[in-house]
């Protein structure tokens, strides 16, 4: 049987279960002799009679009923899960994927994730930190949040935080054996705390900037890492000078744990962008979720 004859299913199951063609008329929206010529050309399509009609009622024929038992629960199935896609696209709820670098991850998506959570319990969110620009469409990802510079032209970005500062920091006994780097090029003297990136292909350079001037510095020491944590752990043990975002250090140096260097050197940049192909068919869960990281970078 052709895909457009399933209404045709639909007419007759409709009548065998209100067993009038009145009310399945009612119910179906469509007048009672169209109800009656859909099933007749039904039945006569396949060659048996599928319902009894009197004057008093209408019941299922033998092969009518062994129809409604079999193929009749299977319509219902469909029918309830495309009631349950209906309420899937009106309320938040399902699976969003999303990469970042370590920092966006927690200065970003953490506070807005413990917020949505307790909101709509019904959204799943997975946060997978990394530093590579992973291909998000390959990848399967939902999204990615980077630096607005690090983001593909041909991808939908938005503003998720304010603009940011490094910060370099060294504790004051640091200072006190080592003495204070006063340019960028006077770290070449010191033990900075260094940081690897896969997509840097090296060590990463520490970047400055004052009055227009752009300084990149390729600095030395014994420790290098690839994570945030630990480098901050090396500078509050006076292991050396590390180069970190300022949020990341303001209340080690607000209560005297360590001292910033090189502040006016650290001029202020662009902050972090949550970036996706496009805009079609984005489903409520991510919608709300690019909302709640709107609300906090708006805040």
């Amino acid at each position: 049987m052709a895909h457009e004859n399933f209404n045709d299913l639909v007419a007759f199951l409709t009548v065998a279960r209100e067993q009038s063609f009145t009310k399945a008329a009612a119910k179906l929206g469509v007048s009672q002799s169209a109800l009656s010529q859909t099933v007749r050309a039904l039945e006569g399509r396949l060659g048996i009679r599928l319902l009894t009609r009197t004057t008093r009622s209408v019941s299922p024929t033998e092969a009518g009923e062994r129809l409604l038992q079999t193929v009749g629960p299977r319509f219902e199935e469909i029918e309830l899960e495309l009631s349950a896609l209906s309420e899937l696209k009106d309320r938040p709820s399902g699976n969003i994927r999303i990469t970042a670098g370590e920092h966006p991850a927690v200065l970003v998506l953490a506070p807005a994730i413990r917020q949505l959570a307790v909101d709509y319990p019904e959204i799943n969110v997975e946060v997978i930190v990394d530093y590579g620009l992973t291909d998000i469409v390959a990848e399967r990802y939902d999204a990615g949040i980077r630096l607005g510079e690090q983001v593909a032209k041909d991808m939908i970005a938005v503003r998720v935080s304010g603009d940011m500062r490094m910060a370099v920091v060294g504790t004051p006994g640091y200072f006190e054996r080592r003495g204070r780097p006063e340019t960028p090029q006077d770290l070449t003297g010191h033990n900075c705390i260094n940081m690897r990136l896969p997509t840097r292909g090296g060590i990463f350079p520490w970047e400055f900037e004052r009055d227009g001037r752009e300084i990149k510095v390729r600095v030395d020491g014994q420790l290098v890492f690839n994570n945030l944590a630990m480098r901050l752990d090396a500078v509050l043990s006076g292991l050396g000078l590390a180069y970190l975002p300022e949020d990341q250090v303001a209340s080690h140096v607000a209560e005297g744990r360590l001292e910033r260097v090189l502040d006016a050197w650290c001029e202020p940049f662009p902050g972090y962008h949550l970036y996706y192909p496009n805009r079609r068919h984005a489903s409520p869960a991510f919608s709300v979720f690019v909302e709640a990281l709107r609300q906090r970078a708006r805040g």
